[in-house]
């Protein structure tokens, strides 16, 4: 099904019939991601009493309670009110949907006892004013990374520099495979979430931050049109699902 999107800049021609989903599917149990140190999510019927809304269970529907964090339990799009003294819900920052959208797979560098993706490394990949979304996806590349438990890891993360290049390549929508495009202990620094927005100097109140993707190997690196989709939270993270279609 070919089907002509009109972005504001430009026209892009996709097929809708194959959509390539980078989101994590959220799981009541051990085999959903976690990060920042908390328990697995819940999802489970509804009790009272004797009575437990689950159809095996005798019920005529099935009615769950779901307990998880966004930021810790799957994939989610965040708004510059995640680091804001000011709340600021990601419903504002994110007013459209589709985006022309780069892949880009980097190894990261080795920078003393941590490992890094450097502005240096970025420049290879991605242009000034080239598309409004960047999409990193870090290597090596497995299906763990769908249930991996990131507590305590250290996982690798942007440099400041990296995510101001970002900002001035005009990258509005920035998505990684990881828990935090930040070191995962930093004592609250959080240099690549202030670069990436320009906070607090003057900051971009229509971008966003994806994290916990999870981006195929048969998605090879390139163009594509993303299809950003938020849960309508008022909070400033919700629950999200970018889903990505080869440009024709």
């Amino acid at each position: 099904m070919k089907t002509t999107i009109e972005l504001p800049t430009e026209k892009l021609e996709v097929d809708l019939s194959k959509p390539l989903d980078i989101s994590i599917t959220l799981r009541g149990n051990e085999k959903n991601p976690i990060a920042w140190y908390l328990e697995s999510p819940k999802i489970q019927p509804v009790k009272e009493g004797e009575w437990i809304a689950k159809v095996s269970e005798g019920s005529s529907v099935n009615f769950n309670n779901i307990q998880f964090n966004p930021h810790a339990h799957g994939t989610h799009t965040e708004s510059y009110g995640h680091i804001s003294e000011e709340f600021y819900s990601v419903n504002k920052a994110l007013k459209t949907f589709f985006f022309k959208a780069k892949v880009v797979s980097l190894v990261p560098e080795t920078l003393e006892d941590d490992f890094v993706f450097s502005k240096k490394q970025l420049q290879h990949y991605l242009a000034k004013n080239e598309v409004e979304s960047l999409i990193i996806r870090s290597l090596p590349n497995t299906k763990a990374k769908k249930k991996r438990k990131y507590s305590h890891s250290n996982w690798p993360y942007l440099l400041e520099e990296t995510a101001t290049y970002i900002r001035e390549c005009g990258i509005k929508h920035l998505l990684i495979d990881l828990p935090s495009v930040d070191k995962e202990k930093d004592e609250g620094e959080l240099l690549a979430h202030r670069a990436f927005w320009n906070y607090p100097e003057k900051p971009r109140k229509d971008a966003t931050i994806t994290e916990l993707i999870y981006v195929p190997n048969k998605v090879k690196d390139g163009l594509y049109l993303l299809n950003l989709q938020i849960a309508s939270f008022k909070n400033d993270a919700s629950p999200s699902k970018p889903v990505l279609y080869k440009i024709i």
